[in-house]
Order: C-alpha cells, then sequence, then structure tokens
C-alpha cells in the first residue's frame, strides 16, 4: 500500500509551531533550529499541495486547511507520545543513574556496591559526572548523593545517609609528639594548631568544637582545600589538623595512617544526603537502591551513635 502520510517529524514540527504560533518557540521545545522547523513545514505544504500556516510579522495563524490537519492529528501524536514515554520508562524500571560526592563515592560507596549488585543483579547503575549545585534541571541523574544540610533541598527528597559523625585527625607523629608532652587532654588545646579545612564547609571546626565542650572557639584555619582526599593527604603529609568525616576516614585510623585525638560522639548538621526530584518517587530501582542505600550507612554504625547537634 502506497503511504499518504508525511513524517512524524514534519508533523510535530506543525503541531508545535501551531500550537506555539511561533517558528522559534517550536525550534526551542523540539531541540531543533528554527530552520530545520520551517523547511519541515515547507515539505508539508508541499506533500499536501496547499498552505497550512500563514506567517506575518507577529504570529502564526492556521489556514483552513492547517485547522484540519492540526485536529485530525493532535490527539494521535499525543497517544503516540505517551506511549513512547511509557515504554522507554518501563524500559528504565531497573536502570538507575546516580551522581555523587567523589571522595564519598570512591571511599564509602563503592566499596559496597558488590553487595547491592550481588542482591540486586537486575539493577543497573549508571553514574555521571557530580554537580555540586545539582538541582536536576537536566535528563540525568535520577538522584544524587550531596553534600550538605538537610533543608539546603527544598522541593526534593532527601534522605540523610551518612557522615554528620564529625572526628578531629592528624599524623600520628603529631599526635604521639603532644602527648609525651602532657598536651592535648582536652579538645581546646587543638586551637593552638594549625587548622586545615574543606573550602565548602569552613564552619565543620567550629561547630565541631562547640559540640566538644568549647562554646567560645573562635578557631583560626590556616589551609584550606575543595577535595576531602587533598584535605587528607595534607593531614598525612603532617600540615596540621583536620575536622572530617568518620565515614571517609575510618580505615586510615584503624591502620594508623593518622590518628584521632579526640574521638568524641559528636555529630553535626552537615552529611550526605540522597537527593532526587519527587516526581522520581515510585521509580523502581531508585527505591531498591534507597533502601539498601539507607541500610548499609545503618550498619556503618555511625547513625547509631549518641547525638549531639552543633547549633549553627
Amino acid at each position: 500500500m502506497r503511504l499518504r502520510s508525511p513524517s512524524m517529524s514534519e508533523l510535530h514540527a506543525f503541531a508545535a509551531a501551531a500550537r506555539l504560533g511561533s517558528f522559534t518557540r517550536a525550534a526551542a521545545e523540539l531541540c531543533v533550529t528554527q530552520g530545520a522547523v520551517s523547511r519541515a513545514i515547507a515539505r508539508l505544504e508541499s506533500h499536501f499541495g496547499q498552505p497550512l500556516i500563514q506567517r506575518n510579522a507577529h504570529r502564526l495563524s492556521l489556514t483552513e486547511a492547517g485547522k484540519r490537519l492540526l485536529d485530525a492529528v493532535a490527539g494521535p501524536l499525543d497517544a503516540i507520545e505517551n506511549a513512547s514515554a511509557a515504554l522507554l520508562a518501563g524500559d528504565r524500571r531497573h536502570q538507575l543513574t546516580l551522581s555523587a560526592v567523589p571522595t564519598l563515592a570512591s571511599v564509602w560507596l563503592v566499596p559496597r556496591l558488590p553487595e547491592f549488585h550481588r542482591r540486586h543483579p537486575e539493577i543497573r547503575l549508571d553514574f555521571v559526572p557530580y554537580r555540586r549545585d545539582e538541582d536536576f534541571s537536566g535528563p540525568t541523574p535520577d538522584a544524587a548523593l550531596l553534600a550538605g544540610e538537610a533543608d539546603a533541598w527544598p522541593g526534593l527528597q532527601v534522605d540523610y545517609v551518612i557522615g554528620r559523625d564529625m572526628v578531629p585527625i592528624c599524623h600520628p607523629d603529631r599526635a604521639r609528639a603532644r602527648h609525651e608532652a602532657g598536651r592535648w587532654t582536652r579538645p581546646e588545646e587543638l586551637l593552638g594548631e594549625p587548622l586545615l579545612y574543606h573550602t565548602t564547609a569552613p564552619a565543620n571546626w567550629q561547630h565541631w568544637l562547640q559540640a566538644a565542650g568549647v562554646p567560645s572557639a573562635a578557631p583560626r584555619l590556616t589551609t584550606g582545600f575543595d577535595q576531602v582526599s587533598i584535605l587528607l593527604q595534607a593531614v598525612k603529609a603532617d600540615m596540621g589538623v583536620a575536622v572530617l568525616q568518620r565515614c571517609l576516614v575510618r580505615d586510615d585510623i584503624a591502620s594508623g595512617r593518622v590518628a584521632a585525638p579526640f574521638d568524641l560522639p559528636i555529630r553535626l548538621q552537615r552529611g550526605y544526603f540522597l537527593c532526587a526530584p519527587k516526581e522520581r518517587q515510585g521509580h523502581p530501582a531508585l527505591e531498591v537502591f534507597r533502601a539498601w542505600l539507607l541500610e548499609a550507612a545503618a550498619r556503618d554504625g555511625g547513625v547509631e551513635l549518641p547525638e549531639i547537634l552543633a547549633s549553627n
């Protein structure tokens, strides 16, 4: 049978231009150039041998033939789009696209992912580049592990995962020398040391000291780093003392690569949170990952420590 219908791209261009009254707005909606929309409609008019859209300086208008065509194709085009979206969503039921703070991903999350894949082999995880100011304005990710406080992402589904438990760390030789000299018996004595810090969370030192019983502390910070991994290397190079998330340094403390002079059960407001747009609720892969992630964090032990929240 000889097909008399035009191409879908031409019909989409026509319907978008008719609905929006502008080739420019239609092009933006369809993610093509204005010229592409104009050419698609010209091919459509050539196919039917009559004008479908009248062009003027201010707004497009439909001819009688254009109105009949729009009435006939608008519903079917919407139905095709809805069916396509449903099929694509079905294909993604077991796919999840994530982004994560790099240090948390490499130190804490990735070593635990083999367990996730053993328990849920049907789920495919894809990681995309991390954006510190992720606002989910693009097509990816479905969810992100972000650093901050719980109220930093209004309008999103937010679950605390881990990272509120903070501990000061230093080079083992520095801790040994201070203890042999009879020092570092009280947390406020750390104020005399070079205090290293993360540039996105410089208040962590003040919050930790306040929670440790030094309410009037005014720490003089020395050197800042924008990545936890570099900050940790600075500690190992004995540049000073840093306060970091326990989950990121637990292995270094256990192995003796760094020392924790005051290992107190202190929790701050800032931590790592699983964030996702509320419209992603019910995404099967996200729900499975979320449940496993919170279980893994609970097993890590940090969430069970007494909660001593520092004031902001």
